[in-house]
């Protein structure tokens, strides 16, 4: 296993981490996701560590809390060997103090997760979505507190617009708050908006990205065909609606995925882990399973490397023009001269 410094912080995090939103399995999403049992997520959780996967990433939401305290169960007696990231900020219910990033809010939600997770502190604080109702002082003042308490190592976001981010950034530099060293986001071959802006913005300012769902919210596994209706076991049935939005033409356009499989002697997820795995500013790519067999096809994306034509002719088949202010940089020249792309 891989590691990489999570940003500009010195803290070491694997290329790969689990994603632990299959635990539990409570709710129309999270159900269709996994529903691992204490028993079950045990065995996941053995079978990442002895691949060197120590990051396991939760939040308060999956499952209303019952992903935490699983994790928390399954990794009792070897905390010290693992790295716990959670996050909160989404509601938790339909009361005024039940979402946000409030002063109140935080320090609830904190002692709560640390409670279900069976810890003392996390590795790892996110904050799921930006809050526009809360000062950004409030926030960071709030997550000064937590760090300087010892209940928290590092701080970071997901979810943020670049605006969001650099404000926030700006805001910690000024007071001396801890800086968002991590920023959760969504990318992969079908989504590559983060390309734009916010991996400029992470490069610049030392934040690491953490991708979550690097399958394009289950498309890219290989099951997926022209013509043909989905799996009959595929989560999409479910949860097509909540994820991003892929248009049919493109999606199957990076079908070409299939032809790098069969030359890289890999499989369909692996090679769509390993393109992400190539792209700046990636600190871990977070995979998730339902089961073993996913858990061990997943692992098999590291340890080896895509090809320079690969990589080529996947950025070609996945890529699309961004929308204005970005788009002169990619087709005028005296643009690209002045703030070359960085892929």
């Amino acid at each position: 296993m891989e590691y990489r410094n999570l940003g500009a912080s010195g803290l070491k995090v694997p290329v790969l981490s689990f994603g632990t939103g299959t635990f539990g399995g409570q709710g129309p999403l999270f159900s269709a996701w996994g529903r691992s049992g204490t028993d079950e997520a045990r065995r996941l959780v053995d079978i990442c560590l002895d691949a060197g996967v120590n990051l396991f990433d939760s939040a308060d939401v999956y499952s209303n809390g019952a992903s935490e305290e699983i994790l928390g169960a399954a990794i009792k007696g070897r905390r010290d060997k693992v790295l716990i990231s959670t996050k909160m900020s989404l509601p938790m219910g339909d009361g005024p103090l039940d979402a946000g990033s409030s002063r109140q809010r935080l320090l609830a939600s904190v002692d709560a997760a640390l409670g279900r997770l069976g810890t003392d502190h996390i590795d790892l604080l996110q904050l799921h979505a930006f809050d526009a109702f809360t000062p950004i002082e409030e926030v960071l003042s709030t997550l000064d507190m937590l760090v300087r308490a010892g209940k928290l190592r590092y701080v970071g976001v997901s979810n943020f617009a670049g605006w969001q981010l650099m404000k926030s950034l700006a805001i910690a530099d000024r007071h001396g708050w801890p800086r968002y060293v991590a920023h959760q986001v969504y990318y992969s071959l079908l989504g590559r908006d983060y390309e734009w802006e916010l991996m400029p913005l992470a490069r610049d300012q030392g934040v690491g990205a953490l991708v979550w769902s690097p399958l394009g919210w289950g498309r890219l596994t290989g099951k997926i065909r022209r013509g043909q209706p989905l799996p009959q076991g595929s989560r999409l049935h479910a949860t097509a609606q909540f994820g991003p939005p892929v248009d049919d033409a493109r999606l199957y356009a990076v079908v070409l995925l299939d032809a790098i499989a069969v030359e890289a002697a890999r499989t369909v997820p692996q090679v769509a882990i390993a393109w992400l795995l190539s792209r700046p500013t990636v600190s871990s790519v977070i995979i998730g399973a339902r089961d073993e067999a996913q858990l061990r096809d997943n692992l098999g994306a590291v340890g080896w490397s895509l090809s320079a034509d690969q990589i080529k002719r996947l950025d070609e088949v996945s890529g699309v023009m961004p929308p204005y202010p970005y788009y002169p940089y990619r087709v005028q020249e005296g643009f690209a001269r002045l703030n070359p792309p960085l892929v």
